[in-house]
């Protein structure tokens, strides 16, 4: 079994029965499976790595969708919730981006704005804009 040192990553194949999902914010190994010739199987799967949010960017995501879609205070919202799912439409989506962009301060182009569809995407781009933001700042 091989390994990779990372910080934080979500690891995802096409194949069900080989799915590996880890994130973290300290220094671990990951494992990836090997093939007959102890090389990482990765020809036939889709293989994808992203740094997942901080916790408290999905939990401040998650209240401003419930507010924003008029959800009831104990509503349960997962990282994997989709807007869609909530009873949203694409109104209700430009709204909660929308609000998004006032609360964090950040500007998310319409490319962007298109692609969220659930929580952890939405706090997933949040925290990679307001990185780059304080980058150029």
């Amino acid at each position: 079994m091989a390994a990779v040192p990372v910080t934080c990553v979500r690891l995802t194949t096409s194949m069900h029965s080989n799915q590996i999902a880890e994130k973290s914010s300290t220094f671990m190994l990951v494992p990836m499976g090997l093939t007959k010739r102890g090389f990482p199987c990765l020809r036939s799967s889709r293989f994808q790595i992203s740094c997942a949010a901080k916790p408290e960017t999905v939990a401040k995501v998650c209240e401003i969708v419930k507010t924003q879609l008029a959800l009831s205070a104990d509503s349960e919202l997962a990282p994997d919730s989709k807007f869609s799912a909530l009873g949203a439409d694409s109104l209700d989506t430009v709204e909660i981006v929308m609000t998004l962009e006032e609360e964090f301060g950040i500007s998310v182009e319409e490319e962007n704005s298109q692609n969220i569809t659930t929580v952890q995407e939405a706090a997933d781009l949040i925290e990679k804009l307001v990185e780059k933001k304080k980058e150029t700042a």
